[in-house]
Parts: structure tokens; C-alpha cells; sequence
């Protein structure tokens, strides 16, 4: 499917920024992940993008491509990010393919909304391996990609370097553990961890060049996330926006933004960093999930989530 150019891209990039390098990406047919990997592509990049939707994944790959003439995106289905073996032919696969990672994303993620009343040991555990696990298992699976790029093209902070950059990593993540927020106590977790294995890797690999940083997106319109997590009828719409100091929600381009930011020079020296891309929305309360959820009635009402695709339900075997 063809994407207008202004959707994943602002127009102060230039063209051929990431020219021969490679990006690996897990989630990567999602709606923020997608838009992320078509503006490196865009900017002279070659993508592997992961998935578990053999369909999905291999279609998303082809959709990506077309952005650039020349493009190389590989879409790999099948594979489950639980399973680090899945991760490592994934990396292995797409290092021989495209003659190495350079750059990697860790953006595979699940969600539901559901109070802890109703959320079993089971849907907590499937939301950490998913988040948590996944993004551990795509760390080791890339990293030794990484560390050759970062040999390649060291980080010395000297601009202007014909090989470009290399040796980059960004963990996509959410703000539900710095506000406390209801009905997202299995994500909270697992993104908290999320946010600690990547100040990990920048720790513990900056020695060898690489960084290690978090794009933590807010509400960002047409995505999966909003169509699962948000209701989208239009009195819930005006009170979410307005408990945004910005008074919108987001663009997927400025998550891409963000990214392409992060991976190019101008982010050189930027390490163990959590990058919040919400409108200022954190700031805010985040007790009430917008109409009908108010807090803290509707967790005393022990009512079933209901109107939105991602709500957890009473009596499920999940």
C-alpha cells in the first residue's frame, strides 16, 4: 500500500542518510514500527522486518520497498519473538542477505486493557514474554551485528564521516509505569522492564560503540494501539486529546522522526536515553482511561471492558 511521503517523514532529512546501511526490526508491519522502517528505507536504507503474520510480514516488506527505487526489505513470518532461536536465523537471515545490521528495533509488543481483577497469571506472563522477553531475545540476537557495525563505522563524534553511523539501537516503549495507570498492570510491568534491558545494553555495550535508547510514543492517531486501547467515539476522542498539553494526538511521522533522529549523526552521543514522543501527555494524570472509564468508579464497578477491540473480558481463558 502506497504511504504519502509526509506520513513517516518531515522534510529536514536528506536523502541518503543511511545509504547502504541495514535495519533489522521486530514488529516492523505494525503501524508505528512500519512507518519507522519506511523512513530509513527512505533515506537510502535496506530493512528485515519481523513477524509472526507470514502474510502480513512478507506484504508489509514489499509495501516498505516501495518508497525508494532499489530498495532491498526482506519480510520474515513465522517467527515468534519468545523464541530466541526464531530471533537468531531472523538476524542470521537477514545479515547474509543484506551484508549485516547496522541499526535494530525492538517494537513487537502486545496489549489489552484489562483491571488485575480480571487478568489472569496467564495473559500477565503472555504480555512480559511478549514485551519483555521478546525484546531481551532480539537484543541478543542482533547485538553481535551491531558490535561489528559500530567497528566499522565508529562512534567518534566527528561529523561528517563518509561511512555514516552504525552500531544503533532503539527500544520501543510506553509511559504507563511513570504515571501509574489502570487497566495496564501487565504492560506497565513489562515495559519497565523493557525500559532497563535497554539502559543495559548502553551500558554494557557502549564500550564497544554501540547506543542503547527508548522511543516511548503517547497517543498516535491511526494506529493499532488506538484503535485497541482507545474507544473512537467522538466524546471519548475530545476528552483524551484534551488531557494532552498539546491538545492532539501524535503522528505516526513523528515517531519515524524521532527514529531516523536517534539513528543519524546528530544522535551520536545520545546513549541509556528515554525519548517521550506524547504531546506532553505523561505529565498529566493518567488515573481516567477517557468516557465511561472513569476512575476510580469503573474499577469499582467490576464491569467487563468493553468498546475497544483490546479489552479484556470476565470468563476468558486467557
Amino acid at each position: 500500500m502506497s504511504v504519502p511521503r509526509e506520513k513517516y517523514l518531515s522534510p529536514v532529512w536528506k536523502d541518503g542518510l543511511f545509504q547502504n546501511k541495514v535495519l533489522f526490526c521486530t514488529g516492523g508491519a505494525g503501524t508505528i514500527c512500519s512507518m519507522q522502517v519506511r523512513a530509513f528505507v527512505a533515506l537510502g536504507g535496506n530493512a528485515c522486518v519481523i513477524g509472526r503474520n507470514p502474510q502480513k510480514t512478507e506484504q508489509g516488506a514489499k509495501d516498505i520497498a516501495a518508497v525508494r527505487p532499489g530498495a532491498k526489505v526482506i519480510g520474515i513470518g513465522n517467527v515468534d519473538v519468545r523464541d530466541p532461536k526464531m530471533l537468531k536465523d531472523a538476524a542470521d537471515r537477514c545479515a547474509k542477505e543484506l551484508g549485516g545490521i547496522d541499526f535494530a528495533i525492538a517494537g513487537a509488543a502486545g496489549n489489552f486493557l484489562a483491571p488485575m481483577a480480571q487478568l489472569s497469571p496467564n495473559a500477565f506472563k503472555s504480555v512480559m514474554d511478549i514485551d519483555a522477553l521478546g525484546s531481551y531475545n532480539t537484543a541478543k540476537a542482533v547485538l553481535p551485528y551491531l558490535v561489528e557495525s559500530a567497528k566499522r563505522n565508529p562512534n567518534s563524534g566527528k561529523s561528517g564521516s563518509a561511512q555514516g553511523t552504525g552500531g544503533r539501537m532503539i527500544f520501543v516503549s510506553a509511559t504507563f509505569h511513570y504515571r501509574g495507570q489502570p487497566l495496564q498492570a501487565h504492560v506497565a510491568a513489562a515495559k519497565a522492564a523493557v525500559d532497563q534491558i535497554s539502559h543495559s545494553v548502553a551500558i554494557e555495550y557502549g564500550p564497544y560503540g554501540i547506543t542503547s535508547n527508548i522511543i516511548t510514543p503517547g497517543p498516535i492517531a491511526g494506529t493499532e494501539g488506538m484503535e485497541r486501547l482507545a474507544k473512537s467515539d467522538e466524546a471519548s476522542v475530545k476528552a483524551s486529546k484534551k488531557n494532552i498539553p498539546l491538545g492532539r494526538w501524535g503522528e505516526t511521522r513523528e515517531i519515524a522522526d524521532a527514529t531516523t533522529y536517534l539513528f543519524s549523526e546528530a544522535g551520536s552521543y545520545v546513549n541509556g536515553n528515554t525519548l517521550v514522543v506524547d504531546g506532553g501527555a505523561w505529565r498529566t494524570s493518567g488515573a481516567s482511561q477517557g468516557e465511561g472509564w472513569d476512575y476510580p468508579d469503573f474499577i469499582l464497578s467490576g464491569a467487563a471492558v468493553e468498546g475497544v477491540k483490546g479489552g479484556k473480558r470476565n470468563g476468558s481463558k486467557l
